[in-house]
């Protein structure tokens, strides 16, 4: 019954395997793990993000089963292997929020016979999963690593004034974005349209050159990654990050990224992703669309969340956390002011901040020696 046998897998790193554990908060989960020999290790938990997989840790979780670790990636809800849920537009939107995914978490915890994780790890949207399950549950999640996606806290109560009660930054950035030349959106929005999912799955490049100019031109190789802190968050201070992020009004993403598909050199110096793994992610996504994924987007950018998050406002991570990212990834500036205030407010015990030179967003992948070393580091500080 728990057999992946029904789909094509590339092989695993030694040590690795795949499973999966029934029942967890209404879900099916596919995980992989490494380390589960011996009951008493710690365990550690890692979270991926879009468009990723558990499978996007392969390459790191030999190294922190080597210094003692139980570690187990799930694919999220919405991705992969995972079943039970909804894969509609028009959906249970709300099963996607983040403190449900947070309790995917603790369920999946509890599934796997544990009280507690000696630490939580998080990259992309898994980095802010991660943050969550850390900021609301510190009895369970002993330590946080951020990975990519800085945390800033969560979100405040507006502030009133005597003349009025002021706007979230986010309620006029649309409109000064469209007025820009040529018009510009934002993508995390557009990833909330109708749109998106049926842009991607059935775009006219096909999902597997699509992917691979999206990892592309977000990794270390793409030459233009030249990251750098934005002032404010203003049209003219946004418009300075890459198109996949700031995107012109009239483009999908597929449209976006295609110019940017490496050539056929490019492709064959890419070692930390070569065509036999991205068929993998090519057939995963194919199979189950990225529907579940971008609610997860919608829900962030959704008034409905932002409104339940803000039962934790002025709480801060009291749990060791760090950070961790590629030195060209332009993640950790497309929210100005987000990674200073990570240091300075959001987390009590940040421990460090680390850059990986040469790595891109995908920085597990593209530097896993480096990314491993760095988190096994953290590991042994916190134990």
């Amino acid at each position: 019954m728990n057999s992946i046998k029904a789909f094509d897998i590339p092989p695993l790193p030694k040590g690795i395997r795949s499973r999966f554990v029934e029942e967890v908060n209404g879900l099916r989960i596919h995980i992989l793990e490494a380390g589960e020999e011996s009951p008493d290790r710690p365990l550690v938990l890692l979270l991926h993000g879009f468009p990723e997989l558990a499978y996007s840790w392969r390459k790191v979780m030999p190294a922190l089963a080597a210094a003692g670790y139980h570690v187990v990636a799930p694919d999220q809800r919405g991705y992969g292997r995972t079943t039970g849920w909804d894969p509609d537009y028009d959906g249970d939107l709300t099963s996607f929020r983040i403190l449900n995914i947070v309790r995917d978490a603790l369920a999946l915890v509890a599934a796997l016979g544990r009280e507690s994780v000696a630490a939580v790890i998080g990259h992309d949207f898994g980095s802010f999963v991660a943050a969550y399950c850390a900021l609301t549950r510190p009895d369970v999640f002993h330590a946080v690593a951020m990975m990519s996606a800085p945390f800033e806290g969560p979100p405040a109560f507006p502030i009133r004034t005597d003349s009025a009660t002021s706007r979230a930054p986010e309620d006029d950035i649309h409109a000064a974005l469209a007025a820009l030349t040529p018009p510009r959106k934002h993508y995390q929005w557009y990833y909330g349209t109708r749109a998106a999912n049926d842009d991607m799955r059935h775009c006219k490049q096909g999902v597997g050159d699509f992917l691979r100019a999206y990892f592309h031109c977000k990794s270390g190789d793409w030459t233009p990654n030249a990251p750098f802190p934005l002032k404010a968050w203003t049209a003219e201070e946004l418009a300075k990050l890459p198109r996949y992020y700031i995107m012109e009004r009239d483009l999908d993403m597929a449209e976006t990224v295609a110019p940017d598909m490496p050539s056929e050199v490019e492709v064959a110096a890419c070692g930390w992703l070569p065509d036999e793994e991205l068929r993998f992610y090519t057939g995963e996504f194919t199979r189950t669309g990225f529907q579940g994924g971008l609610q997860w987007y919608r829900c962030m950018t959704g008034a409905e969340q932002i409104e339940e998050l803000r039962l934790f406002s002025g709480r801060t991570i009291t749990v060791p956390a760090c950070f961790v990212a590629g030195a060209r990834d332009w993640g950790i500036y497309q929210k100005p002011g987000a990674f200073e205030a990570m240091q300075t407010r959001a987390c009590e015990k940040m421990l460090s901040c680390d850059l990986v030179e040469g790595a891109g967003h995908w920085v597990q992948q593209e530097r896993p020696g480096a990314v491993a070393e760095l988190l096994t580091r953290f590991l042994k500080r916190v134990s």
